[in-house]
Protein backbone atom coordinates (compact mmCIF):
# COMPACT_ATOMS: atom_id res chain seq x y z
CA UNK A 1 0.00 0.00 0.00
CA UNK A 2 1.34 3.43 -0.91
CA UNK A 3 1.63 6.19 1.67
CA UNK A 4 -1.40 8.36 2.23
CA UNK A 5 -1.14 11.97 3.31
CA UNK A 6 -3.55 14.86 3.67
CA UNK A 7 -2.66 18.36 2.53
CA UNK A 8 -4.07 21.78 3.29
CA UNK A 9 -4.92 24.49 0.74
CA UNK A 10 -3.52 26.96 3.24
CA UNK A 11 -0.05 25.50 2.64
CA UNK A 12 -0.49 24.91 -1.09
CA UNK A 13 2.74 26.72 -1.95
CA UNK A 14 4.89 24.61 0.39
CA UNK A 15 5.53 20.87 0.24
CA UNK A 16 3.92 19.19 3.24
CA UNK A 17 1.85 16.25 4.36
CA UNK A 18 -0.25 15.07 7.29
CA UNK A 19 0.53 11.38 6.86
CA UNK A 20 -2.04 8.78 7.87
CA UNK A 21 -1.15 5.29 9.13
CA UNK A 22 -1.62 3.77 5.68
CA UNK A 23 1.34 2.41 3.75
CA UNK A 24 3.77 1.56 6.54
CA UNK A 25 5.79 -1.50 7.53
CA UNK A 26 4.68 -1.91 11.16
CA UNK A 27 2.38 -4.67 12.36
CA UNK A 28 0.15 -5.55 15.31
CA UNK A 29 -1.16 -2.58 17.27
CA UNK A 30 1.26 -0.39 15.30
CA UNK A 31 0.02 -1.63 11.93
CA UNK A 32 0.88 0.81 9.20
CA UNK A 33 3.04 3.91 9.22
CA UNK A 34 4.14 4.21 12.84
CA UNK A 35 6.84 6.91 12.86
CA UNK A 36 7.35 7.15 16.61
CA UNK A 37 10.81 6.16 17.88
CA UNK A 38 9.39 6.56 21.39
CA UNK A 39 6.94 3.69 20.87
CA UNK A 40 7.76 0.06 21.63
CA UNK A 41 7.49 -0.89 17.98
CA UNK A 42 10.44 -2.59 16.28
CA UNK A 43 13.13 0.00 15.59
CA UNK A 44 13.71 -1.36 12.10
CA UNK A 45 10.03 -0.90 11.21
CA UNK A 46 9.96 2.67 12.54
CA UNK A 47 13.14 3.52 10.65
CA UNK A 48 11.67 2.03 7.46
CA UNK A 49 8.47 4.03 7.93
CA UNK A 50 10.36 7.27 8.47
CA UNK A 51 12.50 6.57 5.41
CA UNK A 52 9.32 6.17 3.35
CA UNK A 53 8.03 9.52 4.58
CA UNK A 54 11.37 11.16 3.82
CA UNK A 55 11.24 9.70 0.32
CA UNK A 56 7.72 11.00 -0.20
CA UNK A 57 8.95 14.48 0.76
CA UNK A 58 12.05 14.21 -1.41
CA UNK A 59 14.64 14.37 1.39
CA UNK A 60 17.19 11.96 2.81
CA UNK A 61 16.04 10.05 5.93
CA UNK A 62 18.54 11.95 8.08
CA UNK A 63 16.91 15.21 6.97
CA UNK A 64 13.50 14.26 8.40
CA UNK A 65 13.79 15.94 11.78
CA UNK A 66 11.45 15.29 14.68
CA UNK A 67 11.56 16.18 18.36
CA UNK A 68 11.54 14.52 21.76
CA UNK A 69 8.16 16.06 22.55
CA UNK A 70 7.44 16.92 26.18
CA UNK A 71 4.22 19.02 26.07
CA UNK A 72 6.20 22.24 26.50
CA UNK A 73 6.25 25.66 24.86
CA UNK A 74 9.90 25.24 23.88
CA UNK A 75 10.92 25.80 20.26
CA UNK A 76 14.23 25.01 18.55
CA UNK A 77 15.81 26.16 15.29
CA UNK A 78 16.94 23.51 12.80
CA UNK A 79 20.18 24.51 11.11
CA UNK A 80 22.07 23.00 8.17
CA UNK A 81 23.04 19.43 9.02
CA UNK A 82 20.05 18.79 11.28
CA UNK A 83 20.80 16.93 14.52
CA UNK A 84 21.92 13.55 15.75
CA UNK A 85 19.83 13.60 18.93
CA UNK A 86 16.24 14.81 19.09
CA UNK A 87 15.92 18.03 21.13
CA UNK A 88 13.43 18.12 23.98
CA UNK A 89 10.96 20.63 22.57
CA UNK A 90 7.52 20.88 20.96
CA UNK A 91 8.15 23.36 18.19
CA UNK A 92 10.78 23.63 15.46
CA UNK A 93 11.48 26.23 12.78
CA UNK A 94 13.95 26.54 9.91
CA UNK A 95 14.88 28.50 6.82
CA UNK A 96 17.13 25.73 5.45
CA UNK A 97 15.93 24.14 2.19
CA UNK A 98 16.02 20.35 2.17
CA UNK A 99 15.18 19.87 5.86
CA UNK A 100 11.78 18.34 6.63
CA UNK A 101 10.32 19.25 10.02
CA UNK A 102 8.24 16.48 11.58
CA UNK A 103 5.71 16.41 14.41
CA UNK A 104 4.45 13.16 15.96
CA UNK A 105 0.89 12.87 17.27
CA UNK A 106 -1.81 10.43 18.28
CA UNK A 107 -4.71 12.79 19.21
CA UNK A 108 -2.81 16.03 19.89
CA UNK A 109 -2.86 18.61 17.13
CA UNK A 110 0.05 18.82 14.68
CA UNK A 111 0.42 22.34 13.32
CA UNK A 112 2.46 23.22 10.23
CA UNK A 113 3.42 26.84 9.47
CA UNK A 114 4.93 28.71 6.53
CA UNK A 115 5.82 32.16 5.31
CA UNK A 116 6.40 31.25 1.65
CA UNK A 117 7.77 34.67 0.70
CA UNK A 118 10.37 34.74 3.46
CA UNK A 119 11.22 31.06 3.04
CA UNK A 120 10.62 30.17 6.69
CA UNK A 121 8.66 27.16 7.95
CA UNK A 122 7.70 25.74 11.32
CA UNK A 123 5.97 22.82 12.99
CA UNK A 124 4.46 22.42 16.45
CA UNK A 125 2.97 19.73 18.67
CA UNK A 126 -0.11 21.21 20.34
CA UNK A 127 -1.80 19.14 22.97
CA UNK A 128 -4.01 21.05 25.37
CA UNK A 129 -1.09 21.77 27.71
CA UNK A 130 1.27 23.04 25.03
CA UNK A 131 -1.49 25.10 23.45
CA UNK A 132 -2.47 26.83 26.68
CA UNK A 133 1.18 27.35 27.67
CA UNK A 134 2.04 29.08 24.39
CA UNK A 135 3.81 26.67 22.03
CA UNK A 136 1.97 28.09 19.02
CA UNK A 137 2.83 31.69 19.84
CA UNK A 138 6.43 30.65 20.54
CA UNK A 139 6.69 28.93 17.15
CA UNK A 140 5.38 32.03 15.37
CA UNK A 141 7.84 34.21 17.31
CA UNK A 142 10.73 31.89 16.38
CA UNK A 143 9.74 32.12 12.70
CA UNK A 144 9.70 35.91 12.95
CA UNK A 145 13.18 35.67 14.43
CA UNK A 146 14.30 33.95 11.22
CA UNK A 147 12.85 36.67 9.03
CA UNK A 148 9.19 35.69 8.62
CA UNK A 149 6.46 38.33 8.80
CA UNK A 150 3.77 37.49 11.32
CA UNK A 151 1.02 38.77 9.02
CA UNK A 152 2.32 36.56 6.19
CA UNK A 153 2.45 33.29 8.15
CA UNK A 154 -0.17 30.68 7.28
CA UNK A 155 -0.88 27.59 9.37
CA UNK A 156 -2.70 24.29 9.02
CA UNK A 157 -3.86 22.06 11.87
CA UNK A 158 -3.71 18.37 11.05
CA UNK A 159 -5.76 15.38 12.20
CA UNK A 160 -6.54 15.60 15.92
CA UNK A 161 -9.10 14.34 18.39
CA UNK A 162 -12.42 16.10 17.84
CA UNK A 163 -14.69 17.58 20.47
CA UNK A 164 -17.16 14.71 20.08
CA UNK A 165 -14.49 12.25 21.26
CA UNK A 166 -12.59 14.36 23.82
CA UNK A 167 -14.33 13.82 27.16
CA UNK A 168 -12.80 15.52 30.21
CA UNK A 169 -13.63 16.19 33.86
CA UNK A 170 -14.66 19.47 35.51
CA UNK A 171 -11.14 20.08 36.86
CA UNK A 172 -9.96 20.31 33.25
CA UNK A 173 -12.35 23.20 32.63
CA UNK A 174 -11.12 24.89 35.80
CA UNK A 175 -7.57 24.96 34.41
CA UNK A 176 -8.83 26.85 31.35
CA UNK A 177 -11.05 29.20 33.36
CA UNK A 178 -8.05 30.11 35.50
CA UNK A 179 -6.27 31.22 32.34
CA UNK A 180 -9.23 33.05 30.75
CA UNK A 181 -12.92 32.80 31.65
CA UNK A 182 -13.72 33.14 27.96
CA UNK A 183 -12.14 29.76 27.26
CA UNK A 184 -15.30 28.13 28.61
CA UNK A 185 -16.72 28.44 25.09
CA UNK A 186 -14.48 25.58 23.95
CA UNK A 187 -16.41 23.15 26.17
CA UNK A 188 -19.84 21.55 25.85
CA UNK A 189 -21.71 19.38 28.33
CA UNK A 190 -21.38 15.61 28.25
CA UNK A 191 -22.81 12.83 30.43
CA UNK A 192 -23.11 13.67 34.12
CA UNK A 193 -20.36 16.06 35.16
CA UNK A 194 -18.29 15.27 32.09
CA UNK A 195 -17.47 17.82 29.42
CA UNK A 196 -16.18 17.67 25.86
CA UNK A 197 -13.27 19.88 24.85
CA UNK A 198 -12.73 21.36 21.38
CA UNK A 199 -8.97 21.03 20.93
CA UNK A 200 -8.89 21.95 17.21
CA UNK A 201 -11.08 24.99 17.89
CA UNK A 202 -8.86 26.10 20.75
CA UNK A 203 -5.73 25.69 18.64
CA UNK A 204 -7.26 27.75 15.82
CA UNK A 205 -8.18 30.45 18.34
CA UNK A 206 -4.61 30.64 19.64
CA UNK A 207 -3.23 30.82 16.11
CA UNK A 208 -5.55 33.66 15.16
CA UNK A 209 -4.76 35.51 18.36
CA UNK A 210 -1.07 35.13 17.50
CA UNK A 211 -1.72 37.19 14.39
CA UNK A 212 -1.15 34.69 11.59
CA UNK A 213 -2.64 35.49 8.19
CA UNK A 214 -4.69 32.32 7.89
CA UNK A 215 -5.28 29.11 9.83
CA UNK A 216 -7.46 26.08 9.17
CA UNK A 217 -8.08 22.57 10.52
CA UNK A 218 -8.16 19.70 8.01
CA UNK A 219 -11.26 18.43 9.82
CA UNK A 220 -10.21 14.85 10.56
CA UNK A 221 -10.70 13.16 13.96
CA UNK A 222 -7.98 10.73 14.99
CA UNK A 223 -10.17 8.89 17.51
CA UNK A 224 -13.05 8.10 15.17
CA UNK A 225 -11.11 6.73 12.18
CA UNK A 226 -8.95 3.73 13.22
CA UNK A 227 -8.23 2.76 9.62
CA UNK A 228 -6.39 6.02 8.99
CA UNK A 229 -5.19 7.36 12.32
CA UNK A 230 -3.49 6.26 15.52
CA UNK A 231 -5.15 7.48 18.72
CA UNK A 232 -3.77 7.42 22.26
CA UNK A 233 -7.24 7.71 23.75
CA UNK A 234 -8.72 4.97 21.58
CA UNK A 235 -5.81 2.66 22.46
CA UNK A 236 -6.33 3.41 26.15
CA UNK A 237 -10.06 2.66 25.93
CA UNK A 238 -9.25 -0.61 24.16
CA UNK A 239 -6.77 -1.62 26.86
CA UNK A 240 -3.86 -1.75 24.42
CA UNK A 241 -0.35 -1.45 25.93
CA UNK A 242 0.93 1.14 23.46
CA UNK A 243 -0.01 3.06 20.32
CA UNK A 244 1.51 4.25 17.05
CA UNK A 245 2.41 7.82 16.20
CA UNK A 246 1.39 9.72 13.09
CA UNK A 247 3.82 12.09 11.45
CA UNK A 248 3.08 15.50 9.94
CA UNK A 249 5.85 17.20 8.05
CA UNK A 250 6.76 20.31 6.05
CA UNK A 251 9.83 21.24 4.03
CA UNK A 252 11.22 24.05 1.89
Amino acid sequence: MTLESLTSPTLARIRHGFFTRRGGASSGIYEGLNCGPGSNDQREAVAMNRARVAGALGVAPACLLSLHQVHSADVVVAETGGWTERPRADGVVTRVPGLALGILTADCAPVLFADPEAGVIGAAHAGWRGAIDGVLEATVAAMVGLGARRAAIVAAVGPAISQAAYEVGPEFLDRFRDEDAGFERFFVSGAGDRLRFDLPGFVLHRLREAGVAEAEWVGRCTYSDPDRFFSYRRATHAGEPDYGRLISSIRL
